[in-house]
Parts: structure tokens; sequence; C-alpha cells
């Protein structure tokens, strides 16, 4: 189970809070999101700006670092750098969203100066900033950009296999949601075949235990969820 931004119930998302109340419901794997500042470096964020998060009308790239850590977040929390939480949460895996280009390079440079190579993930919906981050950490395990694996779903839904392979190569897992392009994404067939080319599924955002133990028992290898105490339930009681 992936805790997507950490654990917000009592905290803000992608903070060191929320990726430590996260850690004591016990998640192995954190989910986040990183954009460069104007002083490149690598802060943890999901939006590009501070809109919906501070109620301010400014962009992360536009301020530095120093400058987003005086942003109040709420809870006695700021904005945090991908250093700091690879550094604070040193047996966490994390994975790891590029959310712009100008984003890939501090990110592997806090991801290899913490020496986390062995325990993060890379993804990216767009495949340039995905292969930017990835030219500069070589080993480092990713998952599927948007277009590789819209290229591998349509090909898997007509029996293109040679194509399918093509899309998934060099790759560890897709990260989707249940449906893209109106078609079912989440099926038993899809995922024999992404397990065939020795590719996991990872299904996000999914919050109701219901559906997790459903998506589970479909052969789901990884759920991406807000609600991580209710998910680690799941698991639990699985075992």
């Amino acid at each position: 189970m992936f805790a997507h931004r950490g654990l917000a119930l009592e905290a803000p998302e992608n903070t060191m809070l929320a990726f430590a109340k996260a850690i004591a419901a016990g998640a192995a794997y954190v989910e986040t999101d990183v954009h460069a500042s104007a002083d490149g470096i690598a802060v943890i964020a999901h939006d590009p700006d501070l809109k919906r998060v501070a109620g301010r009308d400014v962009r992360i790239d536009q301020l530095t670092f120093a400058e987003l850590r005086h942003i109040d977040l709420g809870d006695d929390q700021t904005f945090c750098s991908l250093a700091e939480a690879l550094d604070g949460f040193p047996e966490t895996r994390f994975n790891i969203d590029i959310k712009s280009v100008a984003a890939a390079e501090p990110a592997a440079a806090a991801i290899l100066a913490a020496r986390a190579s062995g325990r993060v993930l890379v993804s990216s919906f767009d495949e340039r900033r995905r292969q930017a981050a990835l030219r500069l950490l070589p080993g480092v395990v990713s998952s599927s950009s948007a277009r590789l694996f819209v290229l591998a779903l349509l090909a898997g839904k007509v029996g293109l296999s040679p194509v399918v392979r093509r899309a998934l190569r060099g790759l560890v897992a897709v990260q989707v949601p249940e449906k893209a392009l109106g078609l079912r994404v989440t099926t038993a067939r899809m995922i024999r075949l992404l397990h065939k080319h020795g590719v996991e599924m990872h299904v996000w955002t999914v919050n109701d235990p219901a559906r997790m133990n459903e998506l589970l028992d479909l052969g789901v290898d990884g759920i991406v969820t807000d609600r991580a105490d209710l998910a680690l339930e799941v698991v639990r009681a699985r075992s």
C-alpha cells in the first residue's frame, strides 16, 4: 500500500507530519511529488502553486526554498525538501512523482545524496520528465508515463504483444486509475498481461476498503490511497 501524500487525516498533505503519521500507522511505502523552487531545490508538493494548500496566488518555482519554509501549511507544518524527507525517514520507500522538468535534476541530486537509489521508485505522467530524472539515476526503478501506459493498454486490448513489450521495456510498474480513455484498466486480462512482462499494476486513488479487497482479489500489486490506515487494516486482515 502506498500512502498517498502521507496520511493527511490530522496533518497537511505532503508534509513531514503526514509522512510520520503514515509510517506510524505501518506504511512502508509513501507516495509523494516534487517541484523545483526558484533556487533549484526539490520541494515536496503536488500542486505547482500555493492556491489550494496556502491560499496564495504564487507558484512554487517563483519562491526560494527559504521563502517556502516560511509558508504556514497548518499544524505547525511547512514545505519540506525531498532531501529532508529521505533523510528523515531512512527506512521508508518513496514513490516520487516528478512534477516538472525543472524538478528532475534536483530530485535526482537529493536521491543520490541520501544514497536512496535502492528505495525509491521514480514516476511521472510525462515521459520527458521521467526520462530527465532517469538519465541522472542509473539503475533506479521507474513506473510508466501516461504515454507509455496508454500505448500498452491499447495494444493489449487488440492483442499486439510486441507493442506491449516495447512500451513496458525497463519498467517495474504502471500506476493507473481504474479507467483510462473510457476503458477499464483493472481487468484480470490486463493484469495478467502486465505480469507476463514482469510489470506490476498499482491503482490510484482507492480509499474504500471493500474496493481495495476487490482489486487485490483481481491481482493488483499495489494500491495508492489517502487512507493508509484503512488499507493497512485490509492487508492485515487478508494475511
